[in-house]
């Protein structure tokens, strides 16, 4: 996933193809399940010069991925200049979640600290395994730390940036 830059943004996709001739564009979902991007009709792109606000107007399942038709966008040579550019929401936007749970865009950046105070450094992204969904952590190096909390993961402090694990700092 893409760190996020602003607080009140959050990164669910990235642009990263064109789909046809009429303005259609391939999208990478960071949602859960993928399809769970096409909820949300307020998209924001991410342009070279500012955030823009677009409606999408259509999208669907193609193959194994998505393709969306976003307003405003109704050739393929617009479709074109928006290759790579992020897709994010409001986190308004987001559905609410309980107090013990996290959105994954939360944890990333936030510094690892084990219980004996051993920093290892700072989450970078997260990954699914299937087992677990597993933090990667870089620091002076780097670490996979599975996110298995009450047995790994100890305690999490959004406001002081903080997560703290039960994890031997030379694994």
């Amino acid at each position: 996933m893409t760190p996020n830059i602003d607080q009140q943004k959050v990164i669910i996709g990235q642009i990263v193809g064109i789909y046809g001739v009429r303005g259609w564009v391939k999208v990478r979902s960071f949602t859960d399940p993928i399809e769970n991007i096409l909820q949300y009709r307020h998209w924001q792109l991410k342009l070279p010069d500012a955030w823009h606000k677009k409606k999408l107007l259509d999208g669907r399942r193609q193959g194994k991925g998505l393709v969306a038709r976003i307003e405003g966008v109704d050739d393929r040579d617009v479709a074109r200049s928006l290759i790579s550019c992020d897709i994010a929401i409001e986190r308004s936007d987001l559905p609410r979640i309980a107090k013990d749970e996290y959105y994954w865009t939360d944890l990333v950046g936030l510094e690892v600290v084990t219980i004996a105070g051993d920093k290892l450094g700072k989450v970078d992204h997260l990954l699914e395994t299937g087992a677990n969904d597993v933090l990667v952590v870089k620091g002076e190096r780097e670490h996979c730390v599975p996110y298995i909390r009450g047995d790994v993961i100890r305690d999490i402090d959004l406001a002081a940036g903080l997560i703290e694990v039960d994890w031997d700092p030379d694994f």
